[in-house]
């Protein structure tokens, strides 16, 4: 059987989408994936063995120049890219009309979820198949479902397993590279894998765990289940950059941690993706002998930084859902947003969610209004978002310790 996978961004949503494809390669022998995902992201689908192949799109760079996009051949190549091959089923599992339009140039039939399930529901009129997945569950488990109500096998109940492939990871970390890979021309993942590994679910990182909240305080989130995997390397990486402001961890704080961390003799990594980050990553990093900047990286580069580090911290970010994917012991921070329903999954990985009054707000941006309380307490400015005061650098340091004191992360 061979599917065609329409899920294009963003990285934590890619990521979610991985533990499906394991579910259905484990339910239907010999199933076979080709991947439409951004340009950006286009390194993760080939680490997992059951996709064939991946077929970048550029809708984020599109958008910006619509006839530029037509007049290059660009578009052409993409939806050519769709119709050469037949599939026996396509699924949107994105739920966006940005999705659901791409898919009017694929196979039929194409699944998605009704218009009760998506986020917007005018994207489930463009599918012939609708499928029911109910609200207010972890994004990775409404995938599986959606998966298995498409491709017609029980919805898994067994734990999750992201299912990469760390023989498809370079060994080493690796610069962007200069050559971009052309919208709708394909990348064959399978072509360059050891032939042990092609179509085969071997030297995969299994995740064991409970479903991330199981027995969840509103402060803190519950490590779910027992570390997967060793990791040799004796560095912390802190993933500092998100998105949204709210998002981000006051710079003090990482500085102080930072400060923490370099007392205690332990080297830190700060990988960037921009030049904020980059002068951010310095700002911390000044004065601080183990304390290192690393050179803009490729996806798989970070994906190599990350693999052998001893643990992460990390803010909302999909890097910290990467983090998650290769099993890596993880403290995820959590002001405005909800972790037990996008929150880094798998073993090792522990929630730290804040317990302020509005918190999780899921904004954007902060309308909380600091009492005069908090101005005497808190500098509102450099702490801001106020959120994040109930996570504070000693907070943080006290669950990440326990990581760091270990020899051995066992399964």
């Amino acid at each position: 059987m061979r599917v065609l996978l329409i899920k294009t961004s963003s990285l934590g949503d890619v990521i979610h989408t991985l533990p499906a494809l394991t579910d259905a390669a484990r339910a239907i022998p010999g199933i076979r994936f080709d991947w439409v995902v951004e340009e950006s992201f286009a390194e993760i689908p080939s680490w997992h063995p059951a996709v064939d192949r991946v077929i970048p799109v550029a809708v984020r760079r599109w958008r910006k120049s619509l006839a530029r996009a037509w007049l290059s051949g660009e578009w052409r190549r993409f939806t050519r890219s769709l119709v050469e091959k037949r599939y026996d089923a396509t699924i949107d599992a994105q739920g966006l009309l940005k999705s659901a339009i791409l898919s009017r140039y694929a196979t039929v039939p194409v699944h998605g979820l009704d218009k009760h399930s998506a986020r917007e529901p005018l994207a489930a009129r463009f599918y012939t198949d609708r499928h029911t997945v109910a609200w207010g569950r972890h994004a990775t488990e409404r995938v599986r479902e959606l998966f298995a109500k498409a491709l017609g096998y029980p919805v898994p109940t067994t734990p999750l397993d992201y299912g990469l492939d760390r023989s498809r990871l370079p060994a080493h970390a690796e610069a962007p590279s200069d050559r971009t890979v052309p919208a709708g021309s394909t990348i064959n993942p399978a072509a360059d894998a050891p032939a042990t590994v092609r179509g085969e679910l071997v030297d995969t990182i299994h995740q064991r765990g409970p479903s991330p909240g199981s027995g969840r305080t509103r402060f803190e989130g519950q490590v779910n289940g027992a570390t997967a995997q060793a990791v040799s390397g004796d560095y912390l990486v802190f993933l500092h950059g998100t998105t949204w402001a709210t998002k981000h961890w006051p710079e003090r704080y990482w500085r102080q941690l930072a400060e923490r961390a370099d007392a205690a003799g332990w080297p830190v990594r700060l990988p960037w993706g921009n030049e904020a980050e980059r002068l951010r990553a310095e700002r911390i990093a000044t004065g601080l002998a183990t304390i290192t900047v690393l050179p803009k990286l490729s996806l798989s580069g970070l994906a190599a930084e990350l693999a052998q580090a001893r643990a992460c911290v990390a803010v909302d970010t999909g890097l910290g859902h990467l983090a998650a994917a290769l099993a890596v012991p993880t403290i995820s921070l959590y002001g405005p947003t909800n972790p037990a329903l996008t929150g880094a999954w798998g073993p090792g990985q522990t929630h730290l969610a804040s317990d302020f009054p509005c918190a999780p707000c899921l904004k954007k941006t902060c309308g909380y209004q600091p009492t005069q309380d908090d101005r005497s307490r808190f500098d509102v400015v450099a702490e801001s978002p106020l959120c994040f005061t109930r996570l504070s650098p000693d907070v943080v340091w006290k669950k990440l310790e326990p990581a760091l004191s270990m020899e051995v992360f066992a399964s």
